[in-house]
């Protein structure tokens, strides 16, 4: 059960990491279009700013959990690779937990945003007037997301598991 529970988390963020990448892209080829429309037809632009933003953003956010799961964000790990095991597996397990209450915490915090902007009917001050419970929804998600990788990670520590077998 406990490996069914990582794999799944693992695949949901592995999706979550493929449509950060799309969004990215997407983003890429607005500003392209962006370019191209203001300085070749000297055309305005109205939403491309917009959506340059949110899905960077989204996609930044989005992205995280996957970061978590190949530990591939930057830290400083002098101190943890000069520990011995077991203290070194204590660390971890800390930083774990510490990791998952900033994550909950923002799932909560972003939640109640998001509420906000769908219930008041909140839209961006731009042109464009994009309703803002749209660009808002990655975020809570992607808190949702990285805490759920944040609990299989805590979980592969208090087990033991292998790096090899919960990172890909």
């Amino acid at each position: 059960m406990i490996s069914l529970f990582l794999r799944t988390v693992d695949l949901i963020s592995k999706i979550a990491a493929v449509i950060a990448g799309l969004m990215l892209v997407a983003a890429m080829l607005v500003v392209c279009e962006m370019i191209f429309l203001r300085y070749v037809f000297r055309a305005p632009t109205i939403w491309q700013t917009d959506f340059v933003v949110f899905s960077a953003t989204a996609a930044m956010f989005l992205g995280a959990p996957y970061v978590l799961k190949t530990r591939g964000h930057v830290g400083v790990d002098v101190i943890e690779i000069a520990l011995p095991e077991g203290p070194r597996r204590v660390l971890g397990i800390i930083g774990g937990a510490l990791g998952l209450l900033f994550a909950l915490m923002m799932t909560f915090a972003c939640a109640i945003f998001f509420h906000e902007a769908y219930v008041n009917e909140w839209r961006t001050s731009t042109v464009a007037a994009i309703t803002l419970w749209i660009p808002l929804l990655p975020l809570p998600v992607s808190f949702a997301l990285l805490s759920l990788q944040y609990v299989a990670e805590l979980i592969r520590r208090l087990c033991g598991l292998d790096e090899a077998e919960g990172h890909a």
